[in-house]
């Protein structure tokens, strides 16, 4: 663990990952590497901005996939900002999700033994279409959501 992460919560035994794999969110100032997959926290109080999931259409943060030259997921979370937003300045790293994963599995495509999947926060306004959701909100479940410690 880096000097300036802190462990939020850990998921032991992830459903969503091969068996004995573990999810660890983490508090950090500086994105980890490899970073699999970038996300965007836009916040209004207690409410964040959400998009509808490519395949599921359920809402989320927006996302998007870093490149493997991109190994910290900067470039890929100015790319979503600029997308998202307009704008590409003023974000901070807040923290990630840490899939722990011991061996390569049958339908995992993230790098092993770890892969991050980052939260990027900025004050900037969205330009696109999208929906406002309550932290708290019961009908979209943000709580599910691998992310939700960081911010909820």
């Amino acid at each position: 663990m880096n000097e300036d992460e802190t462990l939020v919560h850990v998921t032991h035994d992830a459903p969503w990952l091969p068996p004995g794999g573990r999810a660890e969110v983490v508090r950090r100032t500086t994105p980890p590497r490899p970073m699999a997959v970038v996300r965007l926290l836009l916040r209004d109080s207690d409410q964040v901005f959400c998009v509808p999931r490519q395949g599921t259409g359920r809402l989320d943060l927006p996302m998007l996939e870093a490149v493997s030259d991109d190994v910290d997921g900067t470039a890929a979370v100015r790319e979503l900002a600029q997308r998202i937003t307009g704008e590409a300045i003023g974000l901070r790293f807040i923290g990630a999700v840490r899939n722990v994963v011991e061996a390569l599995a049958d339908g995992y495509d993230w790098p092993v033994p770890a892969a991050h999947f980052g939260v990027w926060a900025s004050d900037a306004t969205p330009m696109v279409d999208g929906t406002w959701v309550r932290l708290d909100d019961d009908e979209h479940q943000l709580r599910d959501r691998h992310w939700y410690p960081l911010v909820g």
